[in-house]
């Protein structure tokens, strides 16, 4: 029986086909892609150079509203301060704790489907929800305080660490634990020697920049009564005490500022980064 050949004419034409439809799909995606953005930024006003004929100057004098930045009462911005720390601290523990027991539920390597759907649903539904919604839920239902703000936060950031937890389980290589078993290991010395050590470095890197983005989402805590540094910052707009209102601005930036270095070099100590 005599078998044909493919030309490789043939092949050559079948690739350049191939590449001209990749082309072609790609030209058409992009060209949807700028169309939606244009009409998104269109329907956002951004191209409505009329609403920023005194966009300038008002913030020109707001600016020289704001200067130089009154700190006359920097000692009633303490409590305040500890406040903004405390909230943002304990709702990223108290969010950390839940995402770490519901991680597991969430993964496709650990949990059944019909259940891992139900967690991941009420995950979303976690995060769906603005932290400002949250704090507004919680103030209607404990009163004013930080409470309500630790509770906003531990909301909204149980949602979004449970997904990241369970999406890095998700990408655990379950060869060395595999090992370990055929050996005799136990399950907990599967999950200290195995599966620790490899999500670990990615646990401690999201939940420190949760705690990090936690110092801000704290402060817009305030506008709904929640306290903190928030509260001072809108109190003050409404007095029209703009210098005090910057003088407070420039303090939340520099505990942002100092927050984040403290972070990232806690991040490189524990992940092993210091001589890198």
């Amino acid at each position: 029986m005599t078998h044909v050949r493919p030309s490789p004419t043939n092949d050559v034409a079948r690739v350049l086909m191939e590449n001209a439809r990749s082309a072609v799909a790609s030209s058409v995606l992009t060209l949807g892609f700028v169309v939606a953005a244009v009409y998104i930024l269109t329907y956002s006003s951004v191209f409505d150079l009329a609403r920023y004929r005194d966009a300038g100057p008002t913030i020109v004098s707001l600016l020289l509203d704001s200067v130089p930045p009154d700190f006359t009462r920097w000692r009633n911005w303490r409590q305040p301060l500890v406040d903004t720390l405390a909230m943002s601290a304990s709702g990223t523990i108290i969010a950390a704790l839940v995402a770490l027991m519901i991680a597991p539920l969430a993964a496709r390597t650990t949990s059944p489907a019909w259940l891992r759907i139900i967690v991941r649903v009420g995950l979303n539904a976690l995060r769906s929800i603005p932290a400002v919604v949250w704090g507004i839920i919680f103030v209607a239902a404990v009163g004013f305080g930080p409470l309500p703000g630790t509770l906003a936060l531990a909301c909204h950031s149980t949602g979004m660490l449970g997904k990241l937890y369970s999406e890095t389980l998700e990408h655990v290589d379950p060869a060395p634990g595999n090992a370990l078993r055929s050996q005799g290991v136990s399950p907990l010395g599967v999950l200290r020697f195995s599966v620790l050590p490899q999500i670990m470095p990615r646990l401690i890197d999201v939940t420190l920049y949760r705690f990090e983005h936690n110092i801000h989402a704290a402060t817009v805590m305030g506008l709904v009564g929640a306290g903190g540094l928030g509260l001072e910052i809108t109190t003050a707009f409404h007095l029209f005490e703009y210098r005090e209102a910057f003088a407070l601005i420039l303090t939340l930036l520099t505990l942002v500022t100092l927050i984040n270095a403290l972070g990232a070099t806690l991040r490189a100590h524990l992940l092993g980064l210091d001589d890198a």
